[in-house]
């Protein structure tokens, strides 16, 4: 079973190619993607790496946390599940009744 791996700390000219390059000297990576801003559409400067295997996926970590890729020294971890957030609606502010104009009165 794949093993992803959180990877911090990104250069923001790391793309998807070269973060899957750089971790293949690691093992087999089945996925790798920078998380990108979509306001921006600029690297938030972390990403997630897919490799092949649990055995592979520590390896990654051993080897590769601490290095330099991209002028950068990278923070490698094993990922957590994503939690849940609410989803909707939120409150928000808004002007509630009253007010107006002082002329409308007299």
């Amino acid at each position: 079973m794949a093993t992803k791996l959180f990877v911090g700390s990104l250069a923001w000219a790391t793309n998807d190619d070269s973060l899957k390059d750089f971790f293949s000297q690691a093992g087999t990576v089945v996925s790798a993607s920078v998380i990108i801003d979509r306001d921006t559409n600029r690297s938030k400067g972390f990403g997630f790496v897919e490799m092949s295997s649990d055995d592979e996926a520590k390896a990654a970590v051993d080897q590769l946390n601490g290095k330099d890729l991209d002028g950068r020294a990278i923070v490698v971890s094993e990922a957590r599940p994503r939690e849940e957030r609410p989803r909707g609606g939120g409150g928000g502010g808004g002007y509630n009744g009253g007010g107006g104009n002082d002329r409308n009165r007299y």
